[in-house]
């Protein structure tokens, strides 16, 4: 290790560790679970650490908590302000309610109602939520300003090390809780608090354990930075994982995770959408996109995976209701199972009635039909989603449609339609 890499570590495996004494009565002792199908599934040892479960149903309590305790006098004189897709938001409205502290709390317009009702929940009349820009960066922006005018303190979100230092203790539990070495760790990157917590811990008492950060494809700025070299704003991102949707992650964030993480995996969001499923469906599981990632990423890792000891970090549980039919499009969509087509219908009697007829297959169902009949006119185009029971019945539809004279445009496959119209 170079002397330039040791100056860069701003966290010590000291800090974590003073970090889980002030915090082990604050915060819950979440579960680490072995997982009995995802170990079979992988040929490995699988354990979930369960920060779902945390008091804020996520890891972000941890780092929160601990920054404001560290500054409590000050926090008290000032007040303290923050910007937050959610769960950062929940864990200072939390602190400040349990401290006494007064908060100011910036969150996105596009934060799901779910994580901004928990926010006022938990800082009740402690804090106050302001609902101002389109992602985290536009929040935060807006949050720093507040913050010099009205003289607060600012709490960032993961560029901090007091903040670092506590969501560290996440690791500290982990490797108190197994009884076996570790081969791999696997946690979602956001802006990279999470991750330089726990490499740092971990890669200083298990020094063989891997860890593989994971990142929404969409937005995938802590893998674009390594790559780059230095800290590297990303111009566009997806904002669907918004637990981890973040365009710039933090310098001294950047610093220990390009130095202590092994490996980082972009994920499609429609695969997290998947295990989004999956984990409710077969595991009782409710998770969050950011939460479900490390899960999805396993699939990438499946063959180093055999015959090794896993844990996968499962960040947060702050998953809105109202998400869940998006959540199953993306889902259908990713595994090629759900298609939309713009289909010229010839405007003659029985035409609709023949495509229902010889074009759909016996297990392929219409999710969605929008269709006007104009007297004028040789062919009608129609919008017909249509869903597959299997990912081969796409190429029997498509030669269906053909054999029967239904000229056809994929919606799929043009994004700019597709995002138009869908």
């Amino acid at each position: 290790m170079s002397q330039e890499m040791v100056k860069a570590k701003t966290v010590h495996v000291e800090d974590i560790l003073i970090a889980y004494q002030q915090l082990k009565d604050i915060v819950a002792h979440t579960p680490l679970q072995k997982n009995e199908r995802l170990s079979e599934k992988y040929q490995c040892n699988v354990y979930l650490k369960r920060e779902d479960l945390q008091h804020v149903r996520s890891f972000k309590l941890r780092g929160a908590y601990y920054k404001i305790k560290t500054i409590e006098a000050e926090a008290r004189e000032r007040g303290v302000i923050c910007a937050s897709a959610g769960n950062h938001a929940q864990g200072v409205a939390y602190a400040c309610r349990d401290l006494g502290i007064n908060g100011k709390i910036f969150m996105p317009q596009t934060t799901p109602k779910q994580k901004i009702d928990q926010v006022k929940m938990f800082g009740r009349e402690h804090i106050e939520v302001v609902l101002i820009g389109d992602t985290f960066d536009d929040s935060s922006a807006s949050a720093y300003e507040c913050a010099e005018k009205e003289g607060r303190v600012f709490i960032h979100p993961f560029d901090d090390e007091k903040l670092i230092a506590g969501q560290g203790t996440v690791a500290v539990e982990i490797l108190n809780d197994v009884e076996e070495p570790i081969d791999f760790v696997f946690a979602s990157i956001g802006g990279g608090g999470l991750m330089s917590g726990i490499s740092t811990y971990i890669k200083s008492v298990s020094t063989h354990t891997k860890l593989v950060g994971v990142e929404p494809s969409g937005a995938a700025s802590m893998k674009a930075s390594i790559e780059n070299g230095s800290v590297y704003p990303l111009s566009n991102i997806d904002k669907f994982v918004d637990g981890a949707a973040v365009k710039c992650v933090g310098q001294k964030t950047y610093e220990i995770c390009s130095q202590f993480v092994d490996d980082i995996i972009p994920v499609p969001e429609g695969k997290v959408c998947t295990t989004i499923l999956e984990l409710y469906n077969e595991h009782a599981i409710v998770a969050e996109p950011a939460g479900a990632l490390p899960i999805a990423a396993l699939d990438y890792y499946k063959e180093q995976l055999k015959g090794k000891s896993v844990v996968c970090v499962i960040s947060g549980g702050n998953n809105d209701i109202g998400r869940m039919q998006e959540i199953k499009e993306k889902s259908l969509i990713h595994e090629g199972l759900l298609y939309y087509f713009i289909v010229n219908f010839p405007q003659r009697a029985g035409a609709l009635r023949e495509f229902l007829d010889n074009v759909l297959g016996p297990d392929d169902d219409i999710t969605t039909f929008e269709y006007t009949k104009k007297n004028n006119k040789e062919c009608g185009p129609g919008l017909v989603g249509i869903e597959l029971k299997r990912k081969k019945d796409y190429h029997l539809l498509i030669d269906r449609m053909k054999k029967k004279g239904f000229p056809y445009t994929e919606v799929n496959k043009d994004s700019n339609l597709f995002h138009l119209l869908i």
